[in-house]
């Protein structure tokens, strides 16, 4: 048996040719080879098979022996393949196929989802992994090449980032109907140290901002915070009273149309800080990785909740 190295595209090329115009002399012309040359090319293939693969007639017709047409058979499945091959090639060098992982940090788990399902239908040979975790993770992931992209709030001091605006991003200070701070106008830093603070964990984003406005209007005064785990516990926590908490407005969209929380005004809120979309500026993204950075980036922002 002939060892499938030895096999040439040019041979099968001129087999396929045979068979589909034939003889030698019209395969010739339609490969721009001499005769003599094809029939070079076939000779050395039933060399390689050992066998013959064409049979010619006294009229000057060629067809195929069972043999040639196994090996057509196998002529064409190469040419397809190679076609695909040289679509796939292509469709990776343009940036439409591909892997992008895509991190997001806790609090843009209420818009993430959102961005991939446009993106799948923008681009549905690209497949995009979402990851969700908190600041901290996030950042992680980052420094371990675990996400190419990431969208979060400040960004990172290390690793060092490219990043993009994305919109803006206001968080609000928020209590269950009836509290005792929702009817009495803009509040006073000292009416909220009295209450009790609900926060996430250590290393989330929000956790952080909410330490920095309490350190500014407490000056040094004593406050209260309580730790939970996520944003939907924090908010039905203040539901039921246990607290209130300064939160990302984009989080509770839902809660403040039905009326289940209501927004208290306090001096310095809301604070607005911006959305960003980040990767790391010492490795280059990929091609499809472009072609995601810049469609969220033309999104401008248009995922946000109002």
């Amino acid at each position: 048996m002939p060892k499938p190295e030895a096999v040439t595209f040019k041979q099968l090329r001129a087999l396929r040719a045979v068979a589909e115009y034939g003889s030698i002399t019209a395969a010739s012309e339609v490969l721009s080879l001499t005769a003599p040359a094809v029939h070079t090319q076939l000779k050395a293939l039933e060399t390689h098979f050992n066998c013959k693969l064409l049979d010619r007639s006294s009229h000057g017709v060629t067809r195929l022996t069972p043999q040639g047409e196994a090996v057509l058979v196998a002529a064409r499945t190469a040419d397809t393949a190679i076609e695909a091959c040289a679509d796939h090639v292509r469709a990776l060098n343009e940036g439409m196929e591909g892997l992008v992982t895509l991190g997001v940090v806790s609090t843009g788990k209420y818009f993430g989802p959102r961005i991939v399902a446009q993106l799948h239908n923008a681009y549905p040979t690209i497949e995009v992994l979402l990851r969700v975790g908190n600041r901290d993770t996030v950042i992680s992931a980052l420094q371990g090449a675990a996400v190419d992209l990431a969208i979060m709030g400040r960004p990172p001091r290390v690793p060092e980032v490219n990043a993009t605006v994305l919109g803006p991003h206001p968080h609000v200070l928020i209590a269950a109907p009836g509290h005792r701070l929702s009817d009495q106008g803009r509040i006073a830093p000292a009416g909220l140290l009295e209450e009790t603070f609900l926060v996430r964990e250590e290393g989330s984003g929000t956790r952080i901002l909410t330490r920095r406005y309490l350190d500014k209007v407490a000056q040094g005064r004593p406050y209260r915070l309580m730790e939970l785990d996520s944003n939907e516990t924090i908010k039905q926590a203040v539901i039921a009273g246990l607290g209130i908490a300064l939160i990302s407005r984009h989080t509770i969209d839902d809660e403040l149309r039905a009326g289940r929380l209501v927004e208290i005004e306090a001096e310095g809120l809301p604070l607005v800080r911006q959305w960003f979309l980040v990767h790391r500026r010492d490795t280059s993204l990929s091609t499809a990785g472009k072609r995601v950075h810049d469609y969220i980036c033309g999104m401008q922002g248009s995922f946000l909740p109002l």
